[in-house]
């Protein structure tokens, strides 16, 4: 009787785990929030009006963006891509990685701030002037060397969130705060532990299914199955899979006009 007694409390909190994760996830579909019933080809891909109009300034520009993904998707995590634009140039490359493409890391000159399929996209860094312009060849040579260009996972990573954290681990002075809902994020491939994305703490993972983050900037989150839930310190804020923050918003990291303190 012991021994089934035991084993119905581990299946009894395997069972309430599973259930407080999938609360924010199901939060978001309940409510709306997601859209679930539109042809991708119909939903918004316009501005938001976050990046600087390429011809308004010579200077330099690296933005990072994550807005919720597409259909159901987009209530348990966010798809990011990291915009940069040369000193000089009128136009933005956008770089990101694409589950449907081999190679998965695309590279293509586009708006650097457009919705993603009817989803506002936010702003997590911002670079600009000369700081930008000594990033962008560091950062394109950590893309060219992004170890998964052939394999994409959606769960638990590799995917488009586990490729902008590896890039920002790579690049020393790009930092990036990725959001809780940046699921793949804590994938690190054959490592235990590794900086964080925004440089400012460090994080033990078990192949992007479980571990703990510790930083400054990201707070504390806890990694079970792929969802993180944790709280944030710095900025106060409760941070929820599929919901995200609840509390203040988090430090736009860079030197771009829409840092915060």
């Amino acid at each position: 009787m012991t021994l089934k007694r035991g084993v119905f409390r581990v299946f009894l909190l395997i069972v309430l785990t599973l259930g407080l994760l999938l609360v924010g996830p199901a939060w978001m579909l309940a409510s709306g929030m997601i859209v679930t019933d539109a042809h991708w080809s119909t939903l918004d891909r316009s501005s938001s009006g976050l990046a600087p109009h390429p011809d308004a300034s010579a200077d330099a520009v690296i933005q990072v963006y994550a807005a919720h993904t597409y259909n159901w998707r987009g209530a348990f995590g966010v798809h990011p891509w990291i915009a940069m634009k040369k000193p000089g140039a009128s136009y933005y490359y956008i770089y990101q990685v694409m589950s449907w493409r081999r190679p998965t890391v695309v590279a293509a000159e586009d708006m650097p701030d457009r919705a993603w399929y009817g989803n506002t996209p936010s702003l997590l860094a911002d670079y600009r002037g000369e700081d930008a312009a000594a990033l962008i060849p560091a950062i394109e040579e950590a893309i060219a060397r992004y170890p998964s260009a052939e394999q994409y996972r959606i769960w638990p990573g590799p995917n488009s969130n586990t490729f902008v954290a590896w890039v920002a681990r790579e690049v020393d002075g790009f930092d990036i705060t990725l959001p809780v809902t940046a699921v793949g994020k804590d994938y690190l491939f054959d490592t235990l532990i590794a900086p964080v994305p925004s440089g400012t703490g460090y994080q033990l993972s078990l192949g992007g299914m479980a571990g703990l983050l510790i930083a400054l900037e990201e707070g504390i989150e806890i990694n079970l199955l792929g969802l993180s839930v944790g709280i944030d310190v710095k900025h106060p804020a409760l941070k929820l899979p599929g919901v995200g923050r609840l509390g203040m918003p988090a430090n736009v990291l860079g030197n771009g006009p829409f840092e915060t303190p």
